[in-house]
């Protein structure tokens, strides 16, 4: 969608596009009313992409008539949480569709978009929290970031993370994702300086209560300079880096 307003913007100053040429083309902006969704072609203006769809909850119908909306304006598609039933009901429609079934994201690149400014490093304290983590990683590459994950370092093994401290300090923006009691992002930010984005998971047992006691404790973070998203929530968390990371 910029860059087609870009060029309208241009065509119409050049006098090779009419002014009223330009606005039909433009229908549809800033947003496009679809009945089941009002998708917002604006975004990618304030924001820097366009309106990602959030596919849990919707039917394939409803993903696909969203999607066809922002892919007509010109934009890249990012549908979040859907499962490989819901992808194989879309991609018939939809050509060129990518499934990552780790990070339960479909996606499909028209254009490349605006490359960020350093590098985010997105951690996970275990193997259990690689779907969260792969969210996160997944969500900040199709943003347009350099992405360097950094799995299963959790507090149970600490000599793993400070075995990797040089790389870690390589980072503009890290991700931390850790379940169970959630300590790793505490840790991670008495060893850096940079924004630590800190993503409980529902990984662990009862006392965890689905994450929890991974954000209680998240939010309670003795060192500076920690930021928490909600449980589970990688696409959050890649969201805020991503626009720190482009700043």
């Amino acid at each position: 969608m910029k860059k087609k307003l870009e060029t309208l913007l241009k065509g119409v100053a050049r006098g090779e596009i009419s002014p009223e040429q330009a606005l039909k083309d433009l229908e549809g902006f800033p947003w496009d009313d679809l009945g089941v969704a009002r998708v917002d072609h604006h975004r990618i203006l304030r924001k820097g992409f366009p309106e990602i769809i959030f596919g849990q909850g919707k039917s394939s119908d409803q993903i696909i008539k969203i999607a066809n909306s922002i892919l007509k304006a010109g934009g890249n598609l990012i549908i979040t949480r859907i499962d490989r039933k819901t992808y194989k009901k879309i991609e018939t429609k939809i050509s060129g569709l990518s499934y990552h079934p780790e990070a339960r994201i479909a996606y499909l690149k028209q254009e490349e978009p605006e490359k960020g400014k350093g590098k985010i490093i997105v951690i996970s304290a275990g193997t259990s929290d690689i779907p969260v983590a792969e969210e996160a990683s997944l969500t900040c590459e199709l943003l347009g970031n350099e992405v360097e994950r950094l799995y299963d370092v959790g507090v149970a093994g600490l000599h793993r993370l400070l075995g990797e401290i040089d790389r870690i300090n390589q980072a503009r923006v890290i991700i931390v994702v850790a379940g169970m009691e959630g300590a790793l992002p505490s840790v991670v930010a008495g060893l850096v300086k940079v924004p630590i984005i800190a993503v409980p998971t529902s990984v662990g047992y009862g006392a965890s209560f689905n994450g929890l006691a991974a954000l209680l404790a998240m939010l309670n973070s003795c060192p500076g300079g920690v930021a928490v998203v909600n449980i589970d929530n990688g696409f959050g968390a890649a969201t805020i880096a991503s626009l720190i990371n482009h700043l």
